[in-house]
């Protein structure tokens, strides 16, 4: 398929790689020409400004955005808007907030445009060699980006979630238990730790992502992590957070769910930033792996 695709970060760039290796004629716009040089050298058509893009691409235009959520994504939609025609497609795939998503997908149908809502999971691991994402909006603009999906994720890891918001809203709840995950795994090696035996803890993570009840990527990547450092003393504990914990918990207070393990690993993350101990770093570790998200280096 041709698309075109507006934002090169991180993940903007790997999922763009991704799909020019699948054979995907990508049309690619960012703010930063250096980014957009680099994939013009691995095949992709560089634009220099988002009214190129859009000239460069055939109708029904296809556009996937990997811009920062908020103010970003709706700046970038008002420049699209004078430049698309009725029955081209706008996928937001960067982790916008779902009840944002259910707004701009009203704005563009009045405009004649499409708006699809696509939460994308996976880190810059998923982006560059199989992604798993989360799509929200009209079914039919769905089934067109299907076979851009199947290329980019990996098998059985993309679907249809139902109405405009529900991708974003499935991706925020997503990272709630991402967030829950993490907290449990840096306090279980924190208690190893400090429980007076001598614990290899690279030796018992590598152990328990081979087998046990708990395995999964993110024992692997804690496996990664201690084997820069058994203590992971190389970075403070200080735990950011992109939003998603939070909006996962103000939508619980909203529809009046219970979930306290997502919101205490979200405290916990606000305790990290004045009072550190191992869970933090391991969790901070963990967010570095899969995500390349900054950390706060001791030295």
């Amino acid at each position: 398929m041709k698309a075109g695709v507006v934002g090169l970060g991180k993940m903007g760039c790997n999922m763009a790689e991704h799909l020019l290796e699948c054979g995907h004629n990508l049309v690619v716009f960012d703010l930063m020409e250096e980014a957009v040089a680099a994939l013009g050298a691995k095949g992709a058509i560089p634009a220099a400004s988002l009214q190129e893009l859009a000239s460069m691409l055939d109708s029904p235009r296809l556009l996937w955005l990997m811009v920062p959520a908020g103010a970003p994504v709706d700046s970038t939609i008002e420049q699209l808007v004078p430049l698309l025609e009725q029955g081209d497609i706008i996928i937001d795939g960067g982790n916008s907030h779902y009840k944002d998503s259910e707004r701009r997908a009203v704005w563009l149908k009045e405009a004649g445009i499409t708006f699809l809502d696509a939460g994308t999971s996976g880190g810059l691991e998923g982006a560059r060699h199989g992604a798993c994402i989360m799509v929200g909006g009209e079914k039919a603009a769905y089934d067109f980006i299907e076979p851009l999906l199947k290329d980019l994720c990996v098998e059985q890891g993309y679907g249809y979630m139902g109405r405009s918001g529900s991708g974003h809203f499935a991706k925020m709840v997503h990272n709630g238990i991402e967030y829950g995950m993490m907290q449990a795994i840096g306090e279980g090696f924190n208690l190893l730790d400090a429980s007076g035996y001598d614990f290899n803890l690279e030796e018992v993570s590598g152990v328990w992502a081979h087998g046990s009840v708990i395995r999964g990527w993110l024992m692997e990547l804690m496996v990664q992590a201690l084997q820069k450092d058994p203590k992971l003393d190389y970075l403070k504990g200080s735990i950011a957070d992109s939003g998603e914990g939070r909006w996962t918990v103000e939508a619980a207070l909203e529809h009046e769910v219970s979930i306290p393990v997502i919101a205490a690993s979200l405290f916990s993350r606000y305790r990290s930033r004045s009072d550190e101990n191992l869970s933090d770093r391991a969790v901070a570790a963990l967010r570095h792996e899969f995500g390349g998200h900054a950390f706060i280096d001791k030295s």
